[in-house]
């Protein structure tokens, strides 16, 4: 009996080394490869359903991950954020790993910034692809969160579209604004905002215009995106039109902050995700300050994607908080699989 069990034993052993065995390697996807291929417009209705489907618990989203590397002789500076999540039914999951502000890169010429998305099938647990996005995949979903932001908490006649902050995901957020409804853009950054505007007139077949001051940019935009890096507010209450969207999604860790607290307050905030936007979004700094609380919190994004809450209703200001989701990089990485295994 003890030798039949021993046997048993070794057969199950040898079994699942053979079975681990057959794992194909996962497919790697070069940067070139994927920007050749992948367009923010191929992401805004997969974002779409996945914020819908995370207001209604389906999709499983851990709290990002940072890593902080401090600048020594041997590494850094730069920061790691790990995000991933899965949505409820769907063939695959996806985590991600992006770094940035690698600042001694420019040292080398190289960009400050990298990463990779793993997209793994939810069926086996198998790696399926790896993807050497470099954040341009990261980019594609931020600019289609602005898009179904504008889409639903902007009216149809708000065709006057502010960017501040005029770098990579402002690009995206043009184009994918771009798909929402055709617009006036105009344009406000410390640095490069002239040739945003020259390239997106190009791209897009729409009028870009430089403003001199971020207080005229709001002044002249109904939608404003945001999209910087820095740790102080970009905009004031008393610059904005009443019935101003703000889509702010330069904040994505305790130390940055774009939108003072009290215009936060002033009208409806709407979150993509609450637990993130009180740890690391604009909804931080206004607890931090005591001008809000969670409860102050309007909806998240999906609630008002669903249907649960009415976005846009009259001429109310709005806030919008993008800290980006692991659904959105789970929505992403199922697109870019799909697409990108058939090549």
């Amino acid at each position: 009996m003890l030798s039949h069990c021993r046997n048993a034993l070794r057969l199950t052993a040898k079994s699942s080394r053979a079975a681990l065995s057959t794992f194909s390697p996962p497919r790697l996807f070069d940067y070139e490869s994927i920007t050749k291929n992948l367009s923010v417009a191929d992401a805004i209705t997969s974002v779409e359903d996945a914020f819908a489907r995370l207001a209604e618990n389906k999709v499983d989203v851990p709290l990002p991950m940072h890593i902080g590397v401090d600048e020594t002789s041997a590494a850094g500076p730069g920061d790691c954020h790990i995000k991933g999540g899965y949505i409820s039914g769907t063939p695959t999951f996806t985590v991600k790993l992006a770094c940035v502000s690698f600042t001694k890169n420019l040292e080398k010429n190289l960009p400050t910034g990298s990463g990779i998305f793993v997209v793994v099938s939810a069926e086996t647990g198998a790696p399926l692809g790896v993807f050497q996005e470099n954040r341009f995949m990261t980019d594609l979903r931020t600019g289609a969160a602005g898009a179904v932001s504008m889409k639903h908490c902007s009216a149809s006649h708000h065709d006057d579209v502010g960017f501040i902050g005029c770098g990579l995901i402002a690009r995206n957020m043009a184009r994918a604004a771009a798909a929402v409804r055709p617009y006036k853009g105009f344009a406000y950054a410390m640095d490069g905002a002239e040739q945003f505007c020259e390239d997106m007139t190009a791209e897009l077949g729409m009028p870009f215009t430089v403003v001199d001051s971020a207080e005229k940019l709001c002044g002249s935009s109904d939608v404003i995106f945001t999209q910087t890096p820095g740790a102080a507010p970009v905009l004031e209450l008393p610059w904005l039109r009443p019935h101003a969207t703000i889509i702010a999604s330069g904040s994505d860790q305790p130390t940055k902050n774009e939108i003072p607290s009290d215009v936060m307050k002033a009208g409806k905030y709407v979150s993509d995700l609450t637990k993130q936007t009180v740890r690391v979004g604009e909804l931080r700094t206004a607890v931090k300050e005591g001008v809000m609380t969670e409860d102050d919190v309007y909806a998240e994004l999906g609630e008002i994607v669903n249907g649960s809450k009415p976005g846009r209703e009259g001429d109310e200001l709005i806030v919008v908080d993008l800290t980006g989701t692991g659904a959105q990089d789970a929505a992403i990485g199922q697109v870019a699989w799909d697409k990108m295994s058939k090549l």
